[in-house]
């Protein structure tokens, strides 16, 4: 026996008819593009600060240690690092070189054990994209007074990205052809990004004579700002003649085999 079949329900039919679909309006296309177009250049923001950091200072990195074996190939045979050395005498001072020329490596164990940047004549943004940059008129490594450098905290390969992790007794080593140059951690302070005072040849002490042997680095502060600098101030120790090896600290970083 078969159900009969009730009359139809004419407001359940009026519930079932189908809605319009929503037509596309020139506001919503434009808003969905301009979310792509932000999609796209956080992307790309990403890219440029991460991954293209990251080959910079892979490259950096390179060009140092093939700098260090320009000064090394061709030259006597260097022992092995000892701990017992002969006293190295007064550091060479080796004249200013021409703007933008390589004549330096920087070596800062505390930013990591293969940690070592090219460093260039001046300050320009050209220089400072391929490394760390000497200050022109600043005292050189080695010298009487205040040898300044400068590098990014960010972008460019970041070489002064670890700047505020040094600790007092920390080692910075300058090293260029006739060796190496190890500075001992001793200061920071913050200034304006106006404050120039930091390169006088005895820091923030216009026309006093110097007696020490001072590094400096600079670098804008906090990070991905430059509203201030930060600045850190190194003492000379003593320095590593090429003849006799590298410094016991960086002895690893030195030895062949251990380049990219």
């Amino acid at each position: 026996m078969t159900m009969a079949r009730g009359r139809p329900d004419k407001r359940g039919a009026e519930t079932r008819t189908a809605k319009p679909r929503p037509r596309l309006s020139i506001l919503g296309v434009l808003g969905e593009l301009l979310i792509t177009a932000g999609v796209v250049v956080l992307l790309f923001l990403g890219w440029q600060v991460w991954l293209g950091n990251l080959m910079s200072s892979g490259a950096q990195a390179v060009e140092a240690r093939a700098l260090s074996r320009s000064w090394s190939e061709g030259g006597p045979a260097r022992p092995a690092a000892s701990t017992e050395r002969r006293d190295p005498g007064p550091p060479p001072v080796q004249t200013a070189p021409d703007d933008a020329a390589q004549f330096a490596n920087m070596i800062v164990p505390r930013f990591g054990t293969d940690y070592t940047r090219p460093v260039a004549q001046g300050i320009n943004a050209d220089v400072l994209r391929a490394g760390v940059g000497h200050y022109p008129g600043t005292q050189m490594p080695g010298e009487v007074g205040n040898a300044a450098f400068a590098a990014h905290r960010t972008g460019n390969g970041s070489p002064f990205f670890d700047i505020e992790k040094l600790q007092v007794g920390d080692s910075i080593y300058i090293e260029m052809a006739a060796g190496w140059y190890r500075y001992v951690f001793r200061s920071l302070e913050y200034v304006p990004a106006s404050g120039v005072g930091v390169l006088d040849p005895v820091p923030q002490a216009a026309g006093v004579i110097p007696t020490d042997r001072l590094l400096t680095l600079t670098s804008c502060n906090p990070v991905f700002t430059a509203s201030e600098r930060i600045i850190m101030y190194s003492l000379y120790d003593t320095w590593y003649p090429r003849a006799d090896g590298p410094p016991p600290e960086i002895a690893l970083l030195m030895q062949p085999g251990t380049v990219g």
